[in-house]
């Protein structure tokens, strides 16, 4: 069976439409002002559709033809919809209440169809006018007063509240004006006759009627209304009712009858036939829906009745008789429209809050939610609910009044925002709805403390580092946002380190650790500090990281040469005898440096190539010594300039000038004082306190000598007048004598060992014995007898002896030294003190005399062990309790009294081996004459 080429448009037709109702996607209302400027932003619709903008471009995104299509655009770049042109809502709408212009919008891959309304909203831009600028209105004579006579009303193309509201009379004596609102679009005006008109004395009377709306400001016309007063019909139509009221269903077909309206008339013939007729405005289209028989009265259905437009209408009704003036009455009816379930649910947010906090509590309040259905009943009921929203819920506050509350607690930091799908369902058969999407934002809550990367930051920061130079940036990191992540820093005291605040300062800011001074690692070689970071939340919350700084040490001292060399600007001078053999000692040249590891490593160089043949320099002891023994062509005076370098990067370096002089004989070689300036700067504590240390030790001892003396001295009456006052005498070569009568000890300095020898004055001394002890230049001990001996010396005891440090410093046989080395790298200083052999560090070195010898016997020999009752170990530097130090000598003295309590006096004396030898010779010599002479005796 073939299909009727009309029935198959039909059936594509309906297809096209079934198909595009499925791929409608939901419907956009906004609201714009009529005579909007074209540019105008109504709103955007990749927001609200819930769609990227480079989604909106690529998908193709337009407005489908129609006639609205021309008032609208959409920019695709930005996704706003905007105003292309002029709009004018009465010309589009004309007395509709509701002015809505529907477009259809279509994205493509997928196809999707949107459907977007945009409420025109009216202005007061029209003012209100009559029909006629003039209006006559024929009046008998005989009308009785209170009569009343209907004026022409003014249109406005308005509506609501701009339309017309009122009316007003120009003033006059015969007639008032009654204003009769019927509805929000429905007021009429009437002339009503206040006292009886006279024709013969005012046939004509002219009035001016303004009719003013509601608008602000108002805006007024006026209509000019002459009344002609004549003597007619005297009766007016009466109707049954001054109002009728009836209900009819929107969409109801056309011709369909609404009411029937009745009036009557007291007059005959032609005064007293009626005809009706509807008072409206020109433009009135939802009056215009309506027609009424001119003889039967009756109101049927003309056009489209919609009650979304007017759920009711106001229709008046002119019954006017056919008399030759005719008089007419008027009533009002009243039109109900009923609703049919033709509109889906409106969502509008009426109040969202910008954001919520994320601490918020379950139950705040985010925003309010109105729905809106144009239906009535069971149509326009709504039930709204949320889409997969776990946060948040939906409580009814009042009829269609919901509110959006938090229902789990939120986080920020988890996510900043929720988007939150509303769908609204009415109750109609078939039920329809719609959805809607709101955005919520979630405001920072200050719930989260600054965060350091690491607890303990290490810092390194090289010496002399420029003031105000950044050392180092700390960063905390704080999850929050605005002002609760803004973060300042601060520096807190340590108790360990001191205040810090005077050595560095910190960018609140920034985080920048600045220098207030430049470092020294000799003064302060690390610290510590805490730096607090606090953001700016309330309350604020704060962390604290610990900052170890570390000074690096810079090579930026000089060698510091120490005493007797030390003197700036100064030549030195050195004795040494014409037959010094190769490796004898000269000198020896002693440096600090006040770093620390290579940069405090000294070396010691000769620096002038012409001293090199003759002499050497030891690179890390600093000893001077000949090469080889002189000849005759050597110079007398040979100047050395000894340059001693650290390892430093740069090296750094000082300078000392010696004069070596060689004389012809050893006792030629003298040693002359060397005082070391001292500079006020560098005179520490320390050496204020060694200084007072030696003072004292020093007084102490001259005043236990002095003493002894003299309690020697009674005890030996006799001797008093055979001896004079001791004496103690300074001689002009730097030695020191001691002379009692005939007894003398002269102190002198060796040129070997660069400090001054000591003599010790033992008490009580024997008062007969008469000897003179000298230490010569050449460092010989020489003992000369002037008195004669009445008591024979006992020998030394085993207690004599030295006290353990003192076995560090002996060379030769009584020159003792010391050596600075450094030990490693890590520039600790360590005093490395040299013994005569290779005794085990837990002896003890003691002098005695030897086996055997005599009273005469002048020369002592260092032996090791710890001895009888010897002293436990001591380190380099102690100082045993027995012992004292002479100020000048590196020697350090035990003395022990016998147990026995005899005046037995035991003393050190320093002398040349060689000198040792010759005198235990000569002793030995007189010892075996001796035995030899008892043999003879014997024989005898």
């Amino acid at each position: 069976m073939k299909m009727p080429k009309h029935g198959f448009k039909w059936w594509m037709y309906f297809i096209a439409t079934f198909s595009i109702w499925n791929i409608t996607d939901g419907q956009i209302v906004y609201s714009v002002s009529e005579e909007a400027d074209p540019g105008t932003t109504i709103g955007n619709i990749a927001k609200d559709l819930n769609l990227n903008l480079q989604e909106l471009e690529h998908r193709g995104f337009q407005i489908v033809s129609g006639p609205n299509k021309r008032y609208f655009d959409v920019n695709l770049k930005s996704g706003v919809v905007l105003v292309k042109e002029r709009i004018d809502r009465e010309q589009l709408c004309g007395r509709s209440k509701k002015c809505s212009l529907e477009l259809e919008a279509i994205v493509n891959s997928p196809l999707n169809m949107y459907r977007l309304e945009v409420n025109v909203l009216d202005i007061n831009d029209n003012f209100p006018t009559f029909k006629s600028p003039k209006t006559e209105l024929n009046i008998v004579e005989s009308a009785f007063p209170g009569e009343r006579f209907t004026l022409p009303s003014a249109f406005d193309a308005d509506v609501g509240s701009n339309s017309v509201k009122s009316y007003k009379l120009s003033p006059n004596e015969h007639f008032s004006l009654d204003v009769q609102s019927g509805g929000e679009q429905s007021v009429s005006a009437e002339l009503v006759l206040q006292k009886a008109l006279d024709r013969e004395k005012q046939p004509v009377i002219q009035l001016t009627l303004t009719a003013v709306d509601g608008g602000k400001p108002p805006k007024s016309g006026t209509s000019q209304i002459i009344i002609n007063v004549e003597d007619v019909n005297d009766n007016i139509p009466v109707f049954s009712k001054s109002l009728y009221k009836t209900r009819i269903t929107e969409n109801a077909p056309q011709g369909t009858s609404v009411v029937t309206v009745h009036a009557s008339d007291a007059d005959e013939g032609l005064n007293g036939e009626i005809m009706y007729s509807f008072i409206s405005h020109e433009e009135d289209s939802v009056v215009n829906a309506f027609t009424i028989d001119s003889v039967s009265g009756v109101i049927s259905v003309k056009g489209i009745i919609d009650y979304e437009t007017s759920n009711a209408v106001e229709i008046r009704v002119q019954a006017k008789d056919k008399g030759q003036k005719p008089r007419a009455a008027h009533c009002k009816v009243l039109v109900e429209i009923v609703d049919v379930n033709d509109n889906v649910p409106e969502i509008s947010v009426t109040s969202l809050a910008e954001t919520v906090r994320e601490d918020a509590a379950a139950g705040t309040m985010v925003g309010l939610i109105t729905v809106k259905d144009e239906d009535a009943g069971k149509n326009g009921a709504v039930v709204l609910k949320l889409c997969d929203s776990a946060h948040f819920r939906i409580q009814n506050t009042y009829k269609n009044k919901y509110s959006l509350v938090v229902d789990r607690p939120l986080d920020r930091e988890s996510a900043f925002e929720y988007n939150v799908t509303i769908t609204a369902t009415d109750e109609g058969t078939p039920p329809l709805s719609s959805t809607s999407v709101i955005t919520v934002h979630v405001s920072d809550v200050n719930d989260n403390a600054p965060r350091f990367p690491e607890p303990v930051i290490n810092v390194y920061v090289k010496e002399n580092s420029q003031i105000g130079a950044v050392i180092y940036t700390v960063s905390a990191f704080d999850p929050d946002v605005g002002d609760n992540a803004r973060i300042t820093y601060s520096l807190l005291e340590s108790s360990k380190s001191g205040p810090v605040t005077s050595m560095i300062n910190i960018n609140s800011e920034s985080g920048d650790i600045h220098s207030l001074q430049s470092f020294n690692y000799e003064e302060i070689k690390t610290f510590e500090f805490k730096v607090q970071a606090t953001d700016s939340g309330v309350p604020p919350l704060s962390s604290n990281v610990t900052v170890n700084v570390f000074i690096l040490d810079e090579n930026d001292n000089s060698p510091g040469i120490l005493a007797p060399y030390s003197e700036l600007g100064s030549v030195n001078t050195e004795n040494i005898p014409y037959s010094a053999d190769a490796g004898y000692f000269v000198a020896k040249i002693r440096a600090v440096d006040a770093d620390s590891g290579y940069n405090a490593l000294l070396s010691y160089h000769i620096s002038e190539p012409k001293g090199n043949n003759l002499f050497r320099i030891g690179t890390s002891s600093g000893e001077i010594r000949t090469k080889r023994r002189m000849s005759d062509n050597d110079l007398k005076t040979h100047p050395l300039v000894i340059l001693v370098c650290d390892n430093g990067e740069p090296s750094l370096s000082a300078t000392v000038s010696i004069d070596v002089v060689v004389v012809e004989s050893a006792g030629d070689v003298k040693t002359t004082f060397r005082h070391a300036p001292i500079k006020e700067e560098s005179f520490s504590d320390l050496n204020l306190y060694l200084l007072i240390a030696i003072v004292c030790v020093s007084v102490i001892f001259l005043l236990s000598l002095i003493s002894l003396m003299a309690v020697k001295c009674h005890r030996t009456d006799s001797s008093l007048d055979r001896y004079s006052t001791p004496m103690i005498t300074t001689h002009p070569d730097g030695s020191w004598s001691y002379s009692k009568s005939a007894q003398q000890y002269d102190v002198c300095f060796s040129s070997d060992t660069l400090k001054s020898d000591v003599v010790v004055f033992p008490a009580p001394f024997p008062p007969a014995d008469a000897e003179l002890i000298s230490i010569n230049g050449g460092d010989t001990f020489t003992r000369t007898q002037t008195l004669p001996n009445k008591e024979k010396l006992k020998g030394p005891g085993a207690d004599w002896r030295y006290s353990a440090s003192l076995r560090a410093g002996m060379q030769s046989s009584v020159h003792m030294e010391e050596s600075s080395v450094m030990q490693g790298a890590q520039g600790v200083l360590v005093q490395n003190w040299p013994t005569v052999s290779s005794a085990p560090d837990n002896e003890g070195g003691e002098v005695s005399p030897p086996v055997g010898a005599g009273v005469d016997s002048n020369s002592w020999h260092f032996r090791y062990g710890a001895g009888p009752g010897g002293p436990p170990h001591l380190k380099p530097g102690e100082v045993p309790p027995e012992a004292f130090i002479i100020p000048g000598s590196p020697a350090i003295i035990s003395i022990r009294q016998g147990q026995d309590g005899d005046d037995k006096s035991d003393f050190i004396s320093f002398g040349k081996k060689e000198e040792a030898k010759k005198k235990k010779k000569k002793k030995k010599e007189k010892k075996d004459k001796r035995e030899k002479g008892k043999d003879d005796d014997d024989d005898d």
